[in-house]
């Protein structure tokens, strides 16, 4: 015979209703509880029938994970740890690309719709008006954007763009370039922001080059303006255009940082790897934040609010003591 929701309940001596909070509401549940419940269900063999739960809960325990761009080391770690933390709650997510393209992301949202539960906006590049309208087709979490009245989770980049700057001025840097990103994104508004107000306390002539695609590709592109400014350091929209800066430089015969020092934005395992001193962007506790607050909309069907978590600058070997 068949083990039911009703046999884990008896096991675990709770209610049934638990049981199945259990289940698709991990959050609503004490997590001894659920542990207890997840043991015997383990135990007795149980697995939740997804198909009658969607018939009777009106919900399918899919949901969406929507990136800009899933070839950037920045969202592999994100989505991992959304994954990962989804399926504690026997939740199941679709991951998908727009390749830095707004109207493909406005699609992808509206496809998604009428198939999943709820959805995260990872580093949207749509308007705020645009993700307010479409949040009322499906239930919306985003990740680096501040939509008013939708749960966000923020990563405190303008905080790291202070810490970088005080770093460059430390090492004796007067004059720095700032590589920006797309316009549409939020985290570069912040960078820019933060960026021209610590500089405008520290002292430091700032030289803003951009928009500049964030890519390696970018940031190769952005050598020769670079260099015409005469910075002697560069703080980058993420750590891929860093490293094509990098690059760059060191195929014209420059040495990085004794001729320009380049901090970038991130940390990613290239970052890692390549010695780039870099902000340490948290994105895996991101990608778990975003989980809970979806979960609580999807399920109280409240606005959970923002959550912010910190950056720090992560000390490598790109930049040093100003040249000279």
């Amino acid at each position: 015979m068949a083990v039911t929701i009703k046999d884990v309940a008896h096991a675990s001596g709770v209610h049934v209703s638990t049981v199945s909070r259990a289940f698709s509401a991990a959050h609503l549940v004490n997590p001894r509880t659920r542990a207890r419940v997840l043991a015997a269900a383990d135990a007795l063999g149980y697995r939740p029938n997804r198909a009658a739960r969607a018939l009777s809960t009106r919900r399918t325990g899919n949901l969406g994970l929507i990136v800009a761009d899933i070839a950037n080391p920045f969202f592999p770690p994100l989505i991992k740890a959304a994954q990962a933390h989804a399926r504690r709650s026997d939740h199941h997510v679709f991951v998908a690309d727009t390749d830095e393209q707004t109207r493909v992301e406005e699609e992808l949202i509206r496809s998604m719709a009428t198939q999943v539960d709820g959805a995260l906006l990872v580093a949207p590049r749509l308007s705020n008006r645009l993700i307010a309208e479409l949040s009322a087709d499906v239930p919306l979490v985003v990740v680096n954007r501040r939509p008013a009245g939708l749960p966000a989770v923020l990563m405190d980049v303008a905080s790291g763009a202070r810490q970088a700057l005080e770093h460059l001025h430390g090492f004796g840097h007067r004059h720095i370039a700032l590589l920006t990103g797309p316009r549409t994104s939020w985290t570069n508004q912040q960078l820019e922001h933060a960026s021209a107000d610590a500089a405008h306390r520290l002292g430091l002539r700032l030289r803003p080059i951009g928009p500049n695609q964030p890519t390696e590709e970018g940031g190769a592109a952005a050598a020769s303006d670079v260099l015409a400014t005469g910075a002697t350091a560069v703080l980058a929209y993420n750590d891929l255009v860093a490293l094509g800066l990098i690059q760059e430089l060191r195929s014209r015969g420059l040495d990085v940082p004794g001729d320009l020092g380049v901090v970038g934005v991130d940390n990613t395992h290239t970052a890692r790897h390549c010695s780039l001193t870099t902000v340490d962007m948290p994105t895996a506790a991101a990608g778990r934040a975003a989980i809970d607050l979806l979960l609580r909309r999807i399920t109280t069907e409240d606005s959970p609010g923002t959550v912010t978590l910190d950056t720090h600058l992560v000390v490598r070997g790109s930049a040093g003591p100003a040249p000279g």
